[in-house]
């Protein structure tokens, strides 16, 4: 799993499973204290997302939201939008294409 962060928007590249999700935890970090701001999560690039990484994607969510900022996923490939069509992650984040 690579993360390329540019100013607020994260490219997240890879597979984000289990073993990975710490790594990008720490790599995400710098987002969470900005989460006052619109913040993007490029998953153009990304192959697989695990629960794990889904639950990394909800904790920025709810940071982002406690902070008057927002989460925007953009690129997301058409098996991570089946995934997050079964979790309800569609409803909870804005979906660019």
């Amino acid at each position: 799993m690579e993360v390329q962060i540019n100013g607020l928007t994260a490219s997240l590249i890879g597979r984000l499973d289990t073993p990975a999700s710490q790594e990008t935890m720490e790599a995400l970090a710098p987002l969470f204290e900005q989460a006052d701001n619109t913040i993007v999560l490029d998953c153009s690039q990304l192959e697989y997302i695990s629960s794990s990484g889904l639950r990394i994607f909800l904790m920025l969510r709810k940071q982002a939201a406690a902070k008057g900022g927002k989460v925007i996923v953009k690129g997301i490939q058409e098996d991570i939008r089946k995934v997050f069509m079964m979790t309800g992650f569609l409803n909870l984040f804005e979906i660019e294409d």
